[in-house]
């Protein structure tokens, strides 16, 4: 058995609103009950993260801590217990709960101080993380766009099928068109929605969707969003509205220009303390707001498939994968998110 690393390079959120710290921390001595040892190849920089830099849900009590929730990795070690996944597998990480056992999270040490991890942790080149967390995936997958399978697939996907279930020719517009909106689009594309309307800030991303499928485009830097979509979508409105930005003023447009029986999806999280204000009478008539939770799925099942989807050229992946890094660069490729100067996804490698 190959010696295993007993120091992993990191970035650390240390303090909020401030940049993350990029230092050598130590691994724990030994694997626990449900614990994978996993060599991280890529991982992604999800939305989620910036909101845990920016305090979105309030004052973190864990700091400092390890960050990211989306990756791929070659396993190398498993504690006592671990069943699905063994020495050598090719994985996904993932936020979501899989099968398995979800083991205790790990404590890092950097210096004299204690460094927190979730049950899952990418922007680490080694990661402990708990057996739940990952899903095995062919040896010979496309391992950068084989992280994309831990959130912006997986959750855009879900949110398609299992909160907006959408269904053929129903029009959907996607509010938000970063990593998750991109595959909003993808997947309303495959279930032959009509029309699919992105609505971004920025022209860059607006021109990624466009490859993605949607039929419709909408800068909101530039224009009326309700008054762009009206000669669209008719005085009804759309079947689905999805937000990705968390922002109540476009949570707010969503619910007004879905139709009376329409679904509103809110997949972006609002800034604690920033709360939205509508007329409930048309939830009491068939109208319906939902908030996901990842899209909602179940890895096990779902990573599978959509892969499956990829290797057969059904959806196209590779495309939005337009900025990598490493891992000393994460903090300018924050920045340049922040800015949209990022189309898609921003992945970092560890491979380089």
């Amino acid at each position: 058995m190959p010696e295993l690393p007993r120091t992993t390079k990191a970035a650390i959120l240390v303090e909020q609103h401030q940049p993350l710290v990029v230092a050598e921390v130590e691994l724990p001595e030994a694997l626990g009950v449900g614990q994978v040892l996993v060599k991280i190849h890529y991982s992604g920089i999800c939305g989620s993260q910036l909101g845990e830099i920016d305090g979105v849900k309030g004052e973190d009590r864990f700091l400092p801590h390890l960050l990211g929730h989306e990756g791929s990795g070659t396993v190398l070690a498993v504690g006592p217990g671990v069943r699905h996944v063994a020495p050598d597998d090719t994985v996904v990480l993932h936020w979501r709960r899989g099968p398995g056992i979800e083991s205790e999270a790990p404590t890092y040490k950097w210096g004299d101080r204690d460094v927190g991890a979730g049950c899952v942790t990418t922007f680490n080149e080694y990661a402990l993380v708990s057996e739940n967390r990952c899903t095995p995936i062919p040896s010979d997958s496309d391992i950068a766009v084989a992280a994309l399978f831990g959130c912006a697939v997986t959750t855009g996907f879900g949110v398609v099928e299992n909160n907006a279930r959408l269904r053929l020719g129903e029009s959907i517009v996607v509010l938000g068109a970063g990593g998750i909106g991109l595959n909003i689009v993808q997947a309303a594309s495959l279930v032959s929605a009509y029309p699919i309307i992105a609505v971004d800030l920025h022209e860059n991303r607006l021109d990624l969707a466009r490859q993605m499928g949607a039929t419709h485009l909408v800068n909101a830097s530039e224009d009326d969003v309700q008054a762009e979509l009206e000669p669209i979508t008719g005085s009804d409105g759309v079947d689905v509205a999805v937000d990705n930005t968390g922002l109540p003023e476009m949570i707010q447009l969503g619910y007004r220009i879905t139709k009376p029986t329409g679904r509103v999806v809110l997949v972006g999280v609002p800034r604690i303390g920033d709360d939205i204000e509508l007329h409930s009478l048309p939830l009491h008539f068939g109208k319906q707001l939902s908030g996901s939770h990842g899209g909602n799925g179940d890895p096990h099942a779902d990573i599978p498939r959509y892969h499956g989807l990829y290797r057969s050229g059904r959806i196209r992946l590779r495309e939005l994968i337009t900025d990598v890094v490493g891992l000393d660069d994460i903090n300018d490729a924050i920045r340049k998110m922040r800015a949209g100067e990022v189309s898609g996804r921003c992945m970092v490698s560890f491979d380089d």
